[in-house]
């Protein structure tokens, strides 16, 4: 039998990485390069100094000025929509007037007045217009008809199509699950340098500190209500609608994590109700980062955060700038950089360099339709001080025993969308293709005739994948039924190969590790090709809204792997391979009581397929997961206080955990099942709303209770390793003149640690790996101060995170495990200028 062959793009004798020769070596002549050549092609796209003064105003309803409209007879109340739609008014109450009434249409040059007249012909009914712009329907003559009672006017229904897209509050309110949205000014003020920092303030959501092989400023480890957090592997992390992980499919985990905050709009954190929308890995929801928008006016910005962590003086800076615009021909173009570089709060190998740059461009073919395209690449090289001993941590927690350990990785990735939307009708084509690239080096310890001495590991892996998802939706009207149906398709098409190569055993004191031989001993070649179509109707009548829906999965995931031997011999291959299918079917209820407030009830199934380690690291011919999920919650939005409630409950009866022995080495095993079921809640509230000496000031908390515990197996009816029952934030804002004050707590009580084969540990291990790990809270203060447009907008602030110095640490069981320190006192400044 013989093996396919491999792609050679790296070798094991060299360190992993890459080749610098690329457009994408982002140092910093060739960024300036980059910048240089981009600012060029704006300038010729229409961005000189003079083009800039013709720039196209954000559209706004004229209603003096005739336009052409094409729009075909039909029921009154669609039609009503597709003008609102067209001509971008804002109308009021259309349906309860135009129920059961017809309109002829409306063809030719109108203005917004002409087009009401045309459209309302043989109605009985008039459109009029209200003090704040907006319009209303009413009986002709009767003019003592407003468009809604006060506080309780709802805008007419237009079709929604990909409800991922412009996440902002009103989303939030009409989404029948648990749906969270965290935008750019909020994170900022909060002091986050990092994804992890940002997502610790969604209810819900436990951002592990980095850890393990996980442990770079490049990873990310994200658990959603009680699911395991280490590397992100059961929630649907996107960018931009576009997944982000190495291969959705077979490699889902972000030791890898593509994102940059500096180049985030807002983060949309969906923790329900989306498995027939959007998959795979959804178990644990779908978390979309929203990259910045190209505006519609020429604008830039530039920003500099820098960290001085305690106890080492190491400083991390992260530079970002953003510059685009939209010229009068609808031709847009932006791009987005953000980095980061220094050293991090260990006292050694914590070095971290990442650079993230976005090209976006965009096209406006008329008011209904137009093309998005972005190329995005990202590249990340992070040490890995790794976990210490109970005697290493106890004697410096900071310090690093682990010299060799790094990860590094690349992506690149390109997608383009077009979209036509009318207000009756939505269509939407994403296509896109990823190429990334892992890397890393580790030592691992020896065992029995090899204790106390290590070897070197390297795994380079490179994936890349390709996918195309059409969908359409469209508004029905029967009666004072709306009925919105879409239905959606996936293609994706993916592959990854990897070679996996190690030294002999060295003494650790001994020479330079990197001089001694890396010979391979398994190569690996996989790949998923994945079908998904899914159809779901979203029905509304009065104030109810019913969505029932189904998805349809069908995977063949294959895993080739040989061993190798030193002599470079090939002594054994095995070829698993694995078919699903999976249909997943939800239902989702939702009622307005008003304008502020909703009430949301779901269910639904989940699953994640087989990964591609999965097939080859277990005997136990194991299957994909499966779970079925259940909400009920409230969102309440006034402005003034905003507040979100859920109940939920997961019943995971089919899930797989990796079992590791105390050397790091592990078993894929099928646990049985696992429940998690809790409480997630959220409130804030403005305090000038209720007293005018307090205007300004503004309070928040979260509240998080989650019990995950095993169901079957060694550890039935036990608590999931890794995660907190209990997870609070509270805050306060308070803003005066140009002055902004912070100040933000964060609490959580205790894990559980990772098992050692068929014993649950709660005391210490001289290793450091096993053991119960202590709660804590940190409380972190910030002050910022806005120059103003006379200063180019110039904001400088100045904070100070874990203000106490409360000690805290993590554990893990990985090649390079044992207890992690959590981050010291550190302050931080940040600065920023727009034009």
């Amino acid at each position: 039998m013989t093996c396919r062959t491999l792609p050679n793009r790296h070798t094991p004798h060299v360190p992993a990485s890459r080749p610098t020769a690329s457009v994408f070596a982002l140092k910093p002549l060739a960024l300036a390069i980059h910048l240089m050549a981009f600012g060029s092609l704006l300038a010729a796209a229409g961005w000189s100094a003079d083009a800039q003064a013709q720039i196209a105003a954000p559209p706004s309803a004229n209603t003096a000025q005739a336009r052409h409209y094409d729009i075909p007879a039909g029921a009154l109340s669609t039609v009503l929509t597709r003008f609102s739609s067209e001509t971008g008014i804002h109308l009021i109450g259309a349906s309860s007037q135009a129920q059961g009434k017809n309109s002829p249409g409306l063809h030719g040059q109108h203005s917004v007045e002409s087009g009401f007249a045309a459209l309302l012909a043989g109605t009985g009914l008039e459109a009029f217009r209200q003090a704040d712009g907006s319009y209303g329907i009413r009986p002709q003559g009767d003019a003592q008809v407003s468009a809604q009672p006060a506080g309780e006017a709802l805008p007419a229904v237009t079709v929604t199509g990909n409800w991922l897209n412009n996440p902002n509050e009103r989303r939030v309110l009409e989404h029948p699950g648990a749906r969270s949205i965290l935008e750019r000014e909020r994170i900022h003020e909060s002091g986050a340098a990092s994804v992890r920092e940002a997502l610790r303030q969604v209810a819900g959501v436990q951002a592990q500190e980095n850890n393990g092989t996980s442990d770079s400023d490049v990873a990310l480890n994200v658990g959603v209500r009680g699911l395991t957090a280490r590397m992100s592997p059961r929630s649907l992390i996107m960018l931009d609608g576009v997944p982000v992980s190495f291969a959705p499919y077979g490699q889902p985990q972000l030791s890898l994590a593509p994102v940059s905050l500096g180049n985030m709009e807002s983060i949309d954190v969906v923790r329900g109700a989306g498995s027939v929308r959007y998959g795979p890995q959804n178990v644990g929801g779908i978390i979309n980062f929203v990259t910045r928008a190209i505006p519609q006016d020429f604008a830039g910005s530039v920003s500099l955060d820098t960290e001085i962590y305690g106890h080492t003086d190491h400083i991390k800076y992260s530079p970002n700038l953003f510059l685009g615009g939209t010229n009068d021909k609808g031709l847009g173009g932006a791009i987005l950089y953000s980095g980061t570089h220094g050293k991090g709060y260990r006292a050694a190998n914590s070095t971290t360099d990442i650079d993230d740059i976005i090209l976006k461009g965009s096209y406006r073919f008329s008011p209904q339709s137009d093309l998005a395209v972005s190329l995005h690449h990202f590249d990340g090289k992070g040490r890995m001080p790794g976990g210490l001993t109970t005697a290493e941590y106890a004697n410096d927690p900071f310090q690093s025993t682990r010299p060799y350990d790094q990860f590094m990785g690349d992506r690149t990735d390109a997608s383009a969308k077009y979209t036509y939307h009318d207000g009756i009708n939505n269509f939407e084509v994403l296509a896109y293709y990823v190429d990334s690239f892992r890397g890393s080096y580790v030592e691992q310890e020896g065992a029995d005739a090899n204790a106390g001495r290590r070897r070197l590991t390297s795994a380079p892996r490179n994936y890349h994948y390709f996918g195309i998802e059409p969908r359409y939706s469209r508004l029905f009207e029967t009666g004072s039924v709306i009925q919105e149906i879409s239905i959606g398709y996936r293609y994706l098409k993916e592959s990854s190969a990897e070679v996996a190569a190690r030294t002999a055993y060295y003494d650790p004191a001994g020479g330079n590790a990197f001089d001694l031989a890396m010979l391979p001993y398994q190569t690996s070649k996989g790949g998923t090709t994945a079908h998904a179509f899914y159809i779901d109707d979203r029905i509304d009548f009065g104030k109810w809204t019913i969505t029932p829906g189904v998805r349809f999965e069908r995977i063949s995931t294959y895993n080739d792997v040989a061993t190798i031997n030193t002599a470079g011999a090939v002594t054994d291959f095995i070829q698993p391979s694995i078919d699903a299918r999976e249909t997943l079917p939800t239902i989702s209820v939702q009622y307005r009581a008003n304008e502020a407030w909703s009430l949301f009830a779901n269910a639904g199934k989940s699953f994640g397929p087989q990964q591609y380690n999965q097939l080859t690291s277990t005997t136990n011919g194991l299957h994909p997961e499966s779970a079925k999920t259940y909400e009920i919650g409230t969102h309440f939005n006034n402005q003034s206080l905003q507040g979100e409630l859920t109940l939920f409950h997961i019943d995971f009866d089919k899930e797989l955990q990796l079992e590791r022995t105390i050397t790091g080495e592990g078993q894929w095993t099928d646990l049985g099942a696992t429940l998690h079921r809790g409480l997630e809640s959220a409130v804030r509230y403005d305090l000038g709303d209720w007293d005018k000496a307090l205007r300004g000031l503004s309070l928040y908390a979260t509240y998080t209770y989650t019990q995950a515990i095993s169901r079957a197996g060694n550890f039935e009816g036990r608590d999931l390793p890794l995660y907190s029952r209990h997870v609070a934030q509270f805050g306060t804002r308070y803003e005066i003149d140009r002055w902004t004050f912070n100040a933000d707590v964060h609490m959580q009580s205790k894990q559980r640690s990772p098992g050692s084969g068929a014993t649950y540990v709660t005391q210490e291990n001289a290793a450091g790996r096993l053991g119960d790990i202590p709660g804590y809270a940190t409380l972190g203060l910030r002050a910022g101060y806005d120059f103003g447009k006379q200063m180019d907008n110039l904001k400088l602030s100045v904070g100070v995170k874990n203000v106490f110095d409360r000690r805290y640490f993590t554990r893990s069981t990985d090649n390079n495990g044992g207890k992690f320190v959590g981050m010291p006192r550190t302050i931080y400044l940040q600065a920023s200028v727009g034009f």
